[in-house]
């Protein structure tokens, strides 16, 4: 047990600093071989860190009470993500669910799909990761995979891409008319952006595995993706589920704004929650903790 209630307050401020560490490795990461910097940030740019990091944890506390006020009117929700490799969809997704119930709040990132999935109608894939009452799904990529990779790198026929066109519009007004929330995002990013972080990937050798040969040849088809994304915002930003573009080649502001612009979406207000009292621990006569013996412990390295 502690010493002192100091004692307590020191090891408990400890931990809430330990938390904050986490965000600071995944900034450090994400900013780690940035061709443009020198590594020495002036006094700019550690203000706008300050900023953007006082920002998150506000937004990220904010997304705790949507949360709860999720769970307690039994809303559901799901949130699209889409954009171009390298967009920076996966960090806005993390940073989104970083503080929340992953009961309430999880990711479906679909591989793709198998030979049974194939012949499969289209959405029952998907249909299988929607939420329930009081859940909210985050799709990391989702049925647009046809409008874009598919149709870019020729995994559909032109009938299926139609067909596609056809249904989509119908599946998401079932969906919204069922009473689940329907919220899409394109990341966007430039050319010369995209072209960067590819680079940067390729020299980082905790990155490289994010490159695949169908990132490197999106690349080459940036056009097409261009063509193909301009399309399908075209044909599928109806008045139930609109598209809304999140510009992303600052990915931090991004994040910011994406998170900013989703709280906005849902009326959602601060759910009252039961003051909470940790019980005393349950002590009994005679009882003796056994030794742990020494050789399945993890050796201490640091």
């Amino acid at each position: 047990m502690f010493d002192s209630p100091d004692e307590l307050m020191r090891r408990m401020h400890a931990d809430l600093i330990d938390s904050y560490d986490e965000e600071l490795e995944m900034e450090l990461e994400d900013d780690a071989l940035d061709p443009r910097g020198n590594g020495e940030a002036d006094a700019a740019s550690k203000a706008a860190r300050r900023t953007y990091f006082r920002e998150l944890f506000r937004l990220q506390a904010e997304l705790v009470k949507l949360q709860d006020w999720v769970v307690a009117t039994g809303h559901k929700v799901v949130i699209v993500f889409e954009g171009r490799d390298a967009a920076g969809k996966g960090g806005a997704i993390k940073r989104i669910t970083q503080r929340l119930n992953p009961r309430v709040c999880r990711v479906a990132a679909l591989p793709a799909p198998n030979d049974r999935e194939r012949t499969q109608w289209y959405f029952q894939r998907y249909v299988a990761h929607l939420p329930a009452a009081g859940e909210m799904v985050l799709f990391d990529r989702s049925w647009y995979n046809r409008a874009g990779v598919e149709r870019v790198m020729g995994f559909c026929t032109d009938e299926q891409y139609e067909e596609f066109f056809r249904s989509v519009p119908e599946f998401e007004k079932m969906l919204v008319r069922s009473g689940v929330q329907l919220i899409k995002y394109w990341f966007s990013i430039s050319d010369e952006e995209q072209n960067l972080r590819f680079l940067g990937r390729i020299h980082d050798p905790l990155k490289q595995w994010k490159l695949s040969p169908m990132d490197l040849e999106s690349r080459r088809r940036w056009e097409l993706y261009t063509q193909a994304k301009e399309t399908m915002l075209e044909r599928t930003h109806i008045p139930e589920s609109p598209w809304w573009v999140v510009q992303a080649d600052d990915k931090k502001k991004a994040r910011l704004n994406c998170i900013h612009h989703l709280l906005k979406q849902m009326p959602y207000t601060e759910v009252e929650r039961a003051s909470i009292t940790l019980p005393e621990r349950v002590r009994h006569e005679g009882y003796r903790r056994h030794q742990v013996p020494g050789e399945i412990h993890v050796p201490q390295v640091y």
